[in-house]
């Protein structure tokens, strides 16, 4: 027994939760699905939220110093990236400051590439900015996701793309790309003259020894041309805080990227989520650690199940709490998949085809709930894909 507790289910109902929202009107449901965590937050982040309530006022708010100093010795310490304090812009989410960063560096019209399957709010912002969307197919080698570089290059060079849209570690495949991987991407990016933009919300949940590596830690070189975005919500659990920022070494992207977000009115940060980022960074270090210790059991247990109990085909992360799984060696569609899933199991998951056309019979499992749930939601799938 650690520290922490990690066995209770919180009360998620009544506090319109989008997770658990199907689950309000029909209490059958296990939800299993988006990337927040059923645990216990952080004790210091639940005592800085009361001390918050206790200022009676809830004015607007600045980054302290001790916010700044915080995120940087976080960055310093668990992923050997140092970087000036005037190199971080605070933003109020990753995913806004995805559109930020598209609007600020590229034109309507003009081609911005994503690695497919990936996060559907990449190819979502792409679209409603509209900019051409450019997919690069991700191929699955040995149980993991692998970028194909002779069509990366051809498709950056055919397609005369202005922006890369990385995901570092990658969701859904939890895929934690190596300093080489990283650096063939850079220089491709280099010798066409292409803005990367790296989300790296999930570099604190890397797992089994796999160690993240910020793209701007690779070749100094990079930091030219190169946005790095991040958070502590995701690693914390508090997404709903409301604050991430950007890691912008060169002087005229970070101006324009900034002035971007002011024209967006996007410069003013929750007080909460400045509050809840500090301390996070400041307190957080134990209770990630007994995190990553339950996830990967958690991981270990999905795979070595559903292995051995059905023929869904699992790839096991190397990051992040989430879980692509494959049912494609059933004779079902995609409609009939999420039916099974949603109405015979009464679980939600993420829809696969919502990743990209690669996604077709796929679906993301949320392993970070309490060990009992998991079991559930684990044998509601076996229950329902054993007599297929």
């Amino acid at each position: 027994m650690g520290k922490y507790d990690f066995t209770t289910l919180p009360n998620r109902f009544g506090h319109h939760t989008y997770k658990w929202k199907e689950a309000e009107t029909d209490r059958e449901v296990l939800p299993a699905w988006i990337a927040d965590m059923d645990f216990e937050v952080l004790p210091e982040i639940r005592q800085t939220v009361h001390d918050y309530a206790e200022q009676l006022v809830y004015g607007y708010t600045y980054a302290s110093d001790g916010l700044i100093e915080a995120v940087q010795d976080w960055e310093e310490k668990h992923h050997g990236y140092g970087f000036d304090k005037d190199a971080l812009v605070f933003i109020e989410g990753v995913v806004p400051a995805i559109s930020t960063a598209i609007q600020a560096f590229t034109k309507e019209g003009e081609a911005v590439l994503i690695n497919t399957p990936v996060y559907p709010p990449f190819a979502r912002s792409i679209k409603l900015n509209n900019r051409k969307l450019i997919t690069n197919s991700l191929l699955e080698k040995d149980g993991l996701f692998e970028i194909d570089f002779e069509q990366l290059e051809k498709d950056l060079v055919e397609n005369a793309v202005k922006l890369y849209l990385l995901c570092n570690p990658h969701n859904p495949g939890g895929r934690v790309w190596e300093k080489e991987i990283l650096e063939k991407i850079g220089q491709l990016c280099q010798k066409y003259g292409v803005l990367l933009v790296s989300d790296e919300i999930h570099q604190d949940l890397t797992l089994f020894g796999h160690k993240h590596q910020s793209f701007n830690t690779v070749n100094p070189a990079f930091k030219e041309f190169s946005i790095i975005l991040s958070s502590a919500t995701k690693t914390f659990n508090i997404a709903g805080t409301k604050n991430s920022y950007a890691i912008i070494e060169n002087p005229k992207l970070r101006l324009a990227f900034q002035k971007r977000q002011l024209a967006n009115n996007q410069h003013e940060i929750s007080g909460l989520g400045y509050l809840a980022t500090e301390t996070a960074y400041r307190y957080g270090e134990d209770w990630l650690t007994e995190l990553k210790e339950l996830i990967e059991q958690h991981i270990n247990y999905v795979v070595d199940l559903f292995g051995k109990e059905t023929k869904i085909k699992v790839m096991k992360p190397q990051g992040t709490y989430l879980i692509w799984l494959d049912f494609s060696a059933y004779d079902i569609n995609d409609d009939e998949l999420r039916r099974l899933l949603r109405e015979e199991a009464k679980v939600i998951l993420n829809r696969g085809l919502d990743f990209g056309e690669e996604g077709a019979l796929h679906a993301r499992l949320n392993v970070a709930m309490p060990t009992s749930i998991l079991e559930e939601v684990c044998q509601r799938i076996i229950a329902t894909f054993s007599n297929l």
